[in-house]
């Protein structure tokens, strides 16, 4: 059910139908997004775009999705060694042409402490790169939200491949399955895991929610924080399933973010309304309940009203925030975006950086227009992570 808040190769396509976009789909967020992807104006990516990307991702990541910090340094020291990157479009290779992902795979709590040896991104491409034959004409991002945004841009970098402008999410999701791409019908294998030690293995998978097994079920034995590339594919299948711009999207709302750090004149406001988002609570973190299990990171967080009412916001969390409760109620779900932010410095807020006495703005900010289609909320909305509650439509 859906409520609404008032306003204020072997590459295999399995057998699903193709899906289409719904009448859910907000015509302003649709055109926000337009207007904040626009693929025109990002041709390739230096040392100096770095800083934006990172901040944006930081939001994208809705909590999760991996500090993007360690990223940031990965992707800095390639960008300086290897030179730029070429940023293209699917539409620019042949639609013939190989594009495989590299992503992190694991729990962001781990990640702070097994940090990446770099080795394992290009591993895990080359590892199913070999299993079909082909050579990759172009790298992409699986997910841009979190560090998965940045550590493509390296191994890019080092294999001295374009990255393609798009993704399969628009934000982190703590499943493989959790893309657009599953919505069109699009298999994740064959995949690839790899770990810094040089373990590799890839998988044939007849689902993708079976994909998500056996790659958790890997990852767990080797360390919980391993390489992954999967959804391979030509660049013709990109064009037609793919979430475009993403990489742009990311970078310019960074820039918009950080022009509210700065303080200049109304550019938070700007920043809200560019991206069609809404602040729904401000408050101080009284208690957080954390833990690592299957493979996720869980946390419970509970916030009161920084301004003396007896408001409280709950926020539920598996490596990304799923749902937001106000005095009970939800009022944010997924795959909407919930986003904690510095009350001071407007800098996300991760949720492994998340701690009592954290003074926090928390803004819901809608999900990428193609997610609303037919299998959204079986597939990303509250039911997938067994909340028995309805999915929130966000209205800016």
């Amino acid at each position: 059910m859906v409520r609404r808040v008032a306003a204020d190769t072997s590459i295999r396509v399995m057998t699903v139908p193709r899906a289409t976009l719904d009448s859910r789909v907000r015509p302003a967020h649709a055109q926000t997004t337009a207007l904040l992807r626009s693929e025109a104006d990002m041709n390739e990516l230096t040392v100096d775009d770095i800083e934006a990307i990172t901040l944006g991702a930081t939001l994208l990541g809705t909590g999760g999705g991996g500090d993007p910090y360690i990223a940031k340094l990965v992707a800095h020291q390639a960008l300086e060694e290897y030179g730029p990157v070429p940023v293209i479009n699917a539409a620019d290779l042949d639609p013939d042409d190989l594009v495989l992902t590299t992503a992190i795979i694991g729990a962001p709590t781990v990640i702070l402490e097994k940090i990446p040896a770099g080795t394992e991104f290009v591993g895990s491409v080359k590892a199913l790169s070999s299993y079909l034959g082909r050579e990759p004409a172009a790298i992409m991002a699986i997910e841009i939200g979190g560090l998965n945004t940045l550590l493509p841009i390296a191994t890019a970098a080092e294999m001295g491949l374009p990255i393609v402008n798009c993704d399969g999410m628009r934000r982190a999701f703590p499943q493989i399955e959790m893309t657009v791409f599953t919505l069109a019908g699009i298999s994740a294998g064959p995949l690839s895991i790899a770990d810094e030690k040089g373990n590799q293995c890839v998988f044939e998978t007849t689902t993708n929610q079976i994909a998500e097994s056996l790659a958790r079920s890997a990852v767990i034995q080797l360390g919980l924080a391993n390489s992954i590339s999967c959804y391979p594919m030509t660049a013709g299948t990109l064009v037609d399933n793919a979430i475009h711009g993403s990489l742009t999207y990311c970078a310019n709302i960074g820039k918009l973010l950080q022009a509210a750090q700065t303080g200049e004149d109304g550019a938070w406001d700007h920043f809200l309304s560019e991206t069609g988002s809404r602040e729904f609570f401000t408050g101080k973190v009284v208690d957080l309940d954390r833990r690592t299990t299957d493979g996720f990171a869980k946390s419970t967080v509970i916030l009161e009203d920084l301004h003396g009412s007896d408001s409280t916001m709950r926020v539920e969390v598996q490596n990304e925030n799923l749902i937001a409760f106000l005095d009970g109620e939800a009022v944010i779900t997924t795959p909407n975006l919930i986003c904690l932010l510095d009350h001071e410095t407007l800098e996300p807020l991760t949720t492994e950086s998340v701690a009592y006495g954290n003074r926090a703005v928390v803004i819901g900010m809608p999900c990428a227009p193609e997610w609303h289609r037919d299998g959204m909320l079986e597939l990303v909305g509250p039911a997938a992570f067994g909340y028995e509650i309805d999915y929130v439509e966000l209205d800016a």
